[in-house]
């Protein structure tokens, strides 16, 4: 008999966390490695908001907060709310939590008992299905084509929802396609789901402020009003703010479910760090014209990047709405031989080549329940980005 519980086996280790720490170990080793894993910007977290953390120690504020957060940083989430999403949120609706992977951990653990089933687009963040199977529930894939820009039909989210189904899950900007949904999209799929009053919806909307040429962003509970009582908004200071070290997610939505989170959370982590607290309590209530240049600069790495992954043999780039990944198709390359004669079976051995033959980390589709594709991230140096796709085109040119 095994020691260990058998939730163990249902779940795998991060992937993206896997190809980072395989790039850095590859490094270490002195191989020439450009890792292409992580979904982290290459940005300093902002001055005004590294301060203001080194002002709560010199203040002594290092002792535990509430569960769900300070008052004071759960009132410029509402704020935040209300500016950007036109959404009114009071501060025993909102929670803040160790990162948005622990704000769904919660969120799950709180509401999901064995059978309960979740509805999640594919390609999907690779931690939603785990996080599911982690609370005893099954995740429901429902697969989305490169043809409708990786977004969910409405008509499949119809027939996905069965009287099981307890949450879907929406991630817009997406991670791993940076596809996102239009208010026309969005509002469609909120049609679907008005239709089912028995089941929620968790949108991530953690690349909220991480999107390009004159994208606007809205979020469920903005766009149809009547699932307010049933929507978790989620967002959090990772991304859009360069603070993804610092662990701070947050979300907003029906009293109860907040609060049966945060008992959750009390026999867990207790609360999110006061000192990195306090950091975002600057950054939602501080100077944001960093954003918008840090925007900027994605911007041009993604074309950059969408246009040399074109020119490559076998490969297919789409261009993204926001966030900092692109998910080209490797379709192209499968059945092909490498230099030693091994054959490209899956975009899995695709993700070996590159990493064997040209020292490029990549993130394979199947990881993200899409094949065959592979994730690439942007956020990163763009001479290092431009040197990684001459690579990745050598290396699609040496195929047979």
């Amino acid at each position: 008999m095994s020691f260990l519980a058998q939730r163990i086996g249902r779940i795998k280790p991060s992937p993206t966390i896997a190809a980072t720490q395989k790039a850095a170990e590859l490094k270490a080793a002195g191989r020439d490695v450009i890792g292409l894993g992580a979904g982290e910007p290459d940005f300093d977290t902002p001055a005004h908001i590294g301060n203001a953390a080194k002002a709560a120690i010199d203040a002594g504020e290092t002792r535990y907060t509430a569960v769900a957060g300070t008052l004071a940083l759960r009132q410029a989430i509402c704020a935040k709310f209300k500016r950007d999403n036109e959404l009114e949120y009071t501060p025993d609706q909102v929670t803040v939590g160790c990162g948005g992977k622990q704000i769904i951990f919660n969120a799950m653990l709180a509401t999901l008992d064995a059978g309960d089933e979740v509805v999640i687009p594919a390609p999907y963040w690779v931690s939603y299905p785990d996080i599911v199977h982690l609370a005893h529930g099954d995740p429901v894939i429902v697969p989305c084509s490169v043809e409708s820009g990786f977004r969910l039909d409405p008509a499949d989210l119809d027939k996905a929802i069965t009287p099981k189904t307890k949450w879907v899950i929406l991630n817009s900007p997406s991670n791993p396609t940076g596809a996102a949904y239009t208010e026309a999209e969005l509002k469609a799929i909120t049609d679907v789901l008005v239709r089912h009053p028995h089941v929620h919806v968790m949108t991530d909307d953690i690349y909220e402020f991480v999107i390009y040429d004159d994208f606007r962003f809205t979020t469920a509970a903005q766009v149809e009003p009547s699932l307010y009582e049933r929507t978790l908004t989620l967002n959090g200071c990772s991304k859009a703010y360069c603070m993804t070290g610092w662990r701070v997610g947050y979300a907003a939505g029906p009293i109860d479910l907040i609060k049966a989170m945060n008992k959750v959370q009390s026999q867990s982590t207790t609360h999110t760090c006061s000192i990195s607290q306090a950091a975002a309590l600057a950054a939602l209530n501080g100077p944001h014209s960093f954003i918008s240049a840090n925007n900027a600069i994605f911007k041009e790495r993604r074309d950059m990047v969408v246009s040399m992954l074109n020119q490559a043999e076998g490969l297919h780039c789409p261009t993204p709405e926001g966030a900092f990944y692109v998910y080209p198709s490797c379709a192209g390359v499968i059945g092909k031989r490498t230099p030693d004669g091994k054959t490209i079976e899956s975009d899995d051995d695709f993700i070996t080549y590159l990493l064997e033959a040209e020292g490029v980390a990549a993130v394979q589709g199947s990881a993200f329940g899409l094949s065959p594709y592979f994730r690439i991230s942007y956020a990163t140096s763009t001479a290092a980005l431009e040197e990684a796709c001459i690579r990745i085109q050598r290396a699609c040119a040496a195929l047979e």
